[in-house]
């Protein structure tokens, strides 16, 4: 008890969650992502729900400055709209909905939006809907804030028209709103003409590391998208996050898991599609299960109310611990920096948050739960990053120094969650097609920002991996040196090294001298 009146003590890096920063009105200026970048922010992301491609591509440059000023690496994350459905208020005049009386959802766009009727860009409501079932309509992302969303009860179906009952009265204000039908599946592909677009121009020009896929249903889904970059030049090595939004995407879970390079769990859109008792039981579960694949397990919606205050709510804060606590890799700001007032300010107390949590996180316990989960016998891999990682414990290692060429044997290690920072130092691989030589590396480095306890730094393409002590050796210099310059190693401090020497993958303990 006494420790938690102590402060806080200032380390050199924010925490071991990462956290994923929405860049928007209100946060793309280069000295605003330079704060982001300082605060903790290691991912950026760009939501197209919202903006066209010119306003992200001057954000993603004022992105670039900042990341060469600060010298502080971040990933670019780009989400998908999705099967959205969406209100259209084309003279964005607000909407004045009264309880106990009746709104019609047309799918006629033409028609002007009013307190009676509200235009739709699906015309297959009808067909999915029956009487009865409950449609809500929030602005923004869901906060489940009643002044600016409105729950519908649906009264009865006229030809392509749907007639609904308001619940309680809000007014909508703004352009878009966004309609979710509970446990109903939307006919739309997963991936629209729009997002394609958006990939193949934005995305391709700009090389992004992670696709966060909205509404993910099912395993083909994942599958489809895969084809799809695969075919767009480098676009092959972008991860692909799934984004479950749904309760059918939560049916399908183990097998979307399987297929996705890491999972998104979306409790704005899930908020409303399951009951509010049960949200909870879906974060820990499918959290849980991220884990020991050894996938990253992200949330979303944690701070909303810093969208317009300078603290959390008390909820909010034993919120972010809580996820931090259940095993989240990383924790994305929607709303909050997007277009909240105070968007560093956000950053860096969630990453406070996130660092107390650490703190006080039972290890040992996770440690033999993946063990015992991976079960025996282990692969080669998964047997030298338990072993990694039981060491640095066993010798209170300051941190894990990790070689890796494809970024593997890193997250692998970061499975385990060691209580100490990984450094992971990515050699660059040279590769050919026969008609241009190219050097992977960067993108590998990228994507282990969004892995909890994982920091990268890309080596000298000279080095290779598999090689002799000595070159290794020289690596190893770099390595420390630049944990000596972040303060995460003094002198007199252990570290783990893990590296392959000729075939062998060794781990060895070093102690650092004066």
């Amino acid at each position: 008890m006494a420790s938690i009146l102590e402060p806080s003590k200032p380390s050199f890096f924010p925490a071991m969650t990462k956290i994923v920063g929405t860049l928007g009105p209100k946060s793309r200026s280069i000295e605003t992502i330079s704060s982001c970048l300082k605060a903790g922010m290691s991912v950026a992301r760009f939501d197209f729900s919202w903006g066209d491609t010119k306003f992200h591509q001057e954000t993603l440059e004022n992105l670039r400055m900042a990341i060469k000023s600060t010298k502080k690496p971040c990933a670019v994350m780009l989400d998908t709209v999705g099967p959205e459905l969406q209100v259209v208020n084309k003279t964005e005049h607000p909407i004045s909905l009264e309880a106990e009386t009746l709104v019609i959802l047309t799918p006629n766009q033409e028609k002007d939006a009013t307190s009676n009727l509200l235009p739709i860009n699906f015309s297959g409501l009808s067909k999915a809907v029956k009487t009865g079932d409950t449609i809500f309509i929030g602005q923004y992302l869901f906060t489940g804030s009643e002044t600016t969303s409105v729950w519908l009860e649906v009264n009865e179906v006229k030809e392509e028209d749907v007639v609904c009952l308001i619940k309680n009265s809000a007014t909508l204000s703004g352009s878009l709103f966004t309609l979710h039908v509970s446990q109903i599946r939307i006919d739309l592909p997963t991936l629209s003409d729009k997002d394609k677009e958006v990939i193949s121009t934005w995305g391709l020009r700009n090389n992004i590391d992670f696709l966060s896929l909205s509404y993910t249903r099912c395993a083909e889904d994942i599958r489809h998208a895969r084809e799809y970059l695969s075919k767009l030049g480098d676009l092959h090595q972008t991860q692909i996050f799934a984004k479950i939004e749904n309760s059918e995407g939560l049916t399908h879970f183990d097998e979307i898991l399987q297929e996705a390079d890491g999972i998104i769990l979306s409790r704005g859109n899930l908020g409303i599609d399951l009951p509010p008792e049960k949200v909870f039981l879906f974060q820990k579960t499918a959290v849980y299960k991220c884990n020991m694949a050894g996938k990253p397990a992200v949330i979303t919606r944690v701070v909303d109310s810093m969208t317009d205050n300078l603290r959390p709510t008390r909820a909010e804060a034993t919120d972010v611990a809580n996820a931090v606590l259940d095993g989240s890799d990383a924790i994305i700001l929607g709303a909050e920096t997007l277009r909240g007032l105070y968007p560093v300010d956000t950053i860096s107390t969630v990453g406070k948050i996130c660092a107390e949590s650490e703190k006080v996180s039972n290890q040992d316990l996770y440690f033999k739960k993946t063990v015992r989960h991976v079960g025996e016998p282990m692969s080669h891999l998964e047997s030298i990053a338990s072993s990694a990682v039981r060491a640095a414990i066993k010798v209170k290692a300051s941190v894990i120094i990790c070689f890796t060429s494809s970024g593997r044997a890193a997250r692998l290690i970061a499975k385990y969650r060691p209580t100490m920072p990984v450094i992971s130092v990515v050699i660059p691989r040279l590769k050919t097609n026969q008609l241009r030589w190219t050097l992977t590396g960067s993108f590998e480095a990228r994507q282990s920002l969004i892995v909890r306890g994982l920091f990268p730094m890309l080596a000298d393409p000279r080095h290779p991996a598999e090689s002799t002590s000595a070159t290794s050796d020289s690596i190893l210099k770099i390595a420390l040196d630049h944990g000596k310059a972040s303060g995460m190693v003094k002198s007199h401090d252990r570290v783990v090294v893990c590296q392959k020497v000729g075939d062998d993958s060794v781990v060895k303990i070093i102690e650092l001298e004066d």
